[in-house]
C-alpha cells in the first residue's frame, strides 16, 4: 500500500511541469468539445489523436489520450441536457433527466449536477483503479494460453448479451464479425496468409485504427447527416456552480453509482453506456423519489453522470492488467499503448509498475481539469452547439481520412475506413451494437493465438481447455450467460431464484 502511494506521489510529480499541464488542458478541453459535438464519440477523438501522437514520448502521448478520454465521456452531457441528443453513448441515459431540467429552466442546475457527478465518478473509479488493478494483475499471472482462449470468448458473449439485451444474437453477431475480421492476414504463429483473395494489401491484415475510424467517425457521420436537425433549449442558463448541500445529499446515490460503474467498465467490452444505465436503475430502486425519473430527477441525473464517468477508470482496470479493452474508447487506448512501446498485461506489475500509478495520477489531472473547465468555461463552451453540422461534417471526414492514412502512409487503410464506415451505418440502421464489433477486432488475435498455442502445448487434445479450474469458471460462466439469453431459460432461473421473470420483449429496456 505504502509502496503504491510513493509511486503515485511520484507520478504525480513527473507530471508537474509547464508542458504536462498544458498537455493536460489542451487534451480535455478537446475532449470535451468532441463529446459536446453530436456525431462525435470518444472513440473517434481517441482513434484520431492516436494519429498526431506517434512521435511523442510515451507518457506525454498516454496523457494526452486519457485526458481526451475522460473529457469526451463527460463532454457527451453538455449536447444530453441542451439538445436532448447524447453528444456520446454515455450520455444517453443523462437525457432523461437532464433535458427536462434544461427545458424547465434548470438548465445551468442540471449542468453543475453533471459535473458534480462526473467529477465524483471519475475519483470513485480512480481509487478502485489504484486498488484493483495491482490485485487482478497478480491474478492474471495464473493465466495462460487456455485461460486466455475463453476470456475472449467470454468478453465478445458477454459484451454481446449488455450491449444488445433486447436481441443478444445481434450482440453475438457483430462480435464475431469483429473476430472473422481479425483472422484476415497472416497467422500470428507461422505467418501463413489467410483470407486475402490474392491481394498484397491484406496481407498485413486490416488495420485497427482505421477500421475504428470508419466504423466511430465515417458511420456516424453517415447517421448524423440523415437525421432532423437539432434544436438547442432557449432556457437561460443559470449558475453552474454545484450545492456542496445538494451533492452532499445524494452521497450514496454517488458511492453506489461510482462503484457501479467502475463494474461495469471492468467487464470487457460493455463500456461507459451501460456504466450510465445500470448506475441509473440501481438509483431508481433504491430511491424514494422514483416518480421524478424521467421527468427532471436530480438523482437521476447524478446517476447517470457517476455512473458512465467512474466506467473510464474501470476500462482501463482490464486493459492494463490484461491488454483486454474494457469499452470501444479503451481498445483504441489499448492500441495506443502498444504503438508507444508499453506493454499492458499479467506482467504489468513486475516489467513497470510505476505506469499503472502514473495512469492514476494522468486520471486525477483529467478530473481536475474537467472541474475547472465545468465550472469556468460552460456559458462559451456552449457556443460549439451552434455551430451548423453542415459545415462541422465535412471538417469530421477529412479528419477521419488524414487520420487513417497517417498511421501508415498506406491509401489501403483509407478504403478500409470507408468500409467498416458502410458496415458501421448499416449496423446501426439495423440496430446492431458496436462494441461487440471493436472488441471481436482486438481480441481476435488473442483468441486465434492462444487457441493454437494451446494446441500446440496438448498435441491436438482440447480436454485441458475444459479441466483447468480457471478455464472451467470462464467458460461455464459464458454458458450461463448464453443460457440466460434463451427466453425459457430465463424464465426457469427466475422462478428458482424466487423472483419475478422478465418476458422475452422486456428484457433490458433500460
Amino acid at each position: 500500500m505504502l509502496e503504491g502511494l510513493q509511486l503515485f506521489a511520484d507520478g504525480l510529480l513527473g507530471f508537474a511541469t509547464p508542458q504536462s499541464i498544458f498537455n493536460v488542458l489542451w487534451a480535455t478541453l478537446l475532449g470535451i468539445l468532441v463529446g459536446m459535438m453530436p456525431g462525435l464519440t470518444a472513440t473517434l477523438g481517441i482513434a484520431l489523436m492516436t494519429t498526431l501522437t506517434f512521435k511523442m514520448a510515451p507518457g506525454d502521448a498516454i496523457l494526452i489520450l486519457i485526458c481526451m478520454y475522460v473529457g469526451a465521456i463527460y463532454g457527451g452531457s453538455r449536447s444530453a441536457i441542451l439538445l436532448n441528443i447524447p453528444g456520446t453513448p454515455a450520455s444517453a441515459a443523462t437525457t432523461l433527466d437532464g433535458y427536462p431540467l434544461a427545458r424547465s429552466g434548470e438548465a445551468g442546475k442540471a449542468m453543475a449536477i453533471a459535473t458534480s457527478g462526473s467529477v465524483m465518478g471519475s475519483i470513485i473509479g480512480m481509487l478502485l483503479l489504484a486498488t484493483i488493478a495491482p490485485v487482478l494483475a497478480n491474478f492474471a499471472l495464473e493465466f495462460g494460453a487456455f485461460e486466455f482462449f475463453w476470456l475472449a470468448v467470454f468478453g465478445i458473449i458477454i459484451s454481446g448479451h449488455l450491449t444488445s439485451l433486447k436481441d443478444p444474437l445481434k450482440g453475438w453477431i457483430a462480435g464475431f464479425l469483429g473476430l472473422l475480421a481479425a483472422m484476415v492476414g497472416q497467422e500470428g504463429i507461422h505467418a501463413y496468409q489467410r483470407f486475402t483473395f490474392g491481394y498484397i494489401e491484406l496481407g498485413g491484415g486490416l488495420g485497427l485504427l482505421p477500421a475504428l475510424i470508419g466504423a466511430f467517425g465515417f458511420a456516424e457521420i453517415l447517421v448524423v447527416m440523415t437525421q432532423p436537425s437539432y434544436q438547442l433549449v432557449k432556457s437561460k442558463v443559470g449558475s453552474v456552480i454545484p450545492s456542496p448541500a445538494e451533492v452532499f445529499r445524494y452521497s450514496r446515490t454517488i458511492v453506489r453509482s461510482g462503484i457501479i460503474g467502475t463494474i461495469m467498465g471492468i467487464i470487457p467490452g460493455v463500456g461507459e453506456d451501460m456504466g450510465a444505465w445500470a448506475s441509473y436503475a440501481a438509483a431508481r430502486r433504491a430511491s424514494k423519489e422514483k416518480a421524478r425519473f424521467g421527468s427532471g430527477s436530480i438523482e437521476g441525473l447524478m446517476a447517470a453522470e457517476t455512473g458512465n464517468n467512474a466506467a473510464v477508470p474501470g476500462a482501463i482496470i482490464p486493459v492494463l492488467t490484461l491488454a483486454v479493452p474494457g469499452s470501444a474508447p479503451a481498445a483504441v487506448l489499448l492500441a495506443a499503448m502498444f504503438i508507444h512501446g508499453v506493454r499492458p498485461g499479467p506482467l504489468i506489475m513486475i516489467e513497470s509498475p510505476a505506469f499503472v500509478y502514473e495512469v492514476v495520477a494522468m486520471i486525477l489531472l483529467a478530473t481536475i481539469a474537467i472541474l475547472i473547465f465545468g465550472l469556468m468555461l460552460t456559458r462559451p463552451l456552449l457556443l460549439v452547439l451552434r455551430v451548423p453540422r453542415e459545415r462541422l461534417m465535412p471538417i469530421i471526414f477529412v479528419l477521419c481520412t488524414i487520420g487513417a492514412f497517417s498511421i501508415a502512409s498506406r491509401v489501403f487503410d483509407i478504403w478500409v475506413m470507408l468500409f467498416f464506415g458502410v458496415i458501421g451505418y448499416a449496423m446501426r440502421r439495423m440496430d446492431y451494437p458496436m462494441a461487440p464489433l471493436v472488441l471481436g477486432l482486438v481480441l481476435g488475435g488473442i483468441l486465434d493465438k492462444s487457441l493454437r498455442r494451446g494446441l500446440v502445448l496438448t498435441d491436438g487434445n482440447l480436454t485441458e481447455f475444459f479441466v483447468r479450474p480457471i478455464s472451467a469458471v470462464i467458460w461455464i460462466a459464458s454458458l450461463i450467460v448464453i443460457l440466460y439469453s434463451v427466453g425459457p431459460v430465463r424464465r426457469l432461473f427466475g422462478r428458482l431464484a424466487g423472483g419475478p421473470t422478465v418476458d422475452d420483449k422486456g428484457a433490458g429496456s433500460g
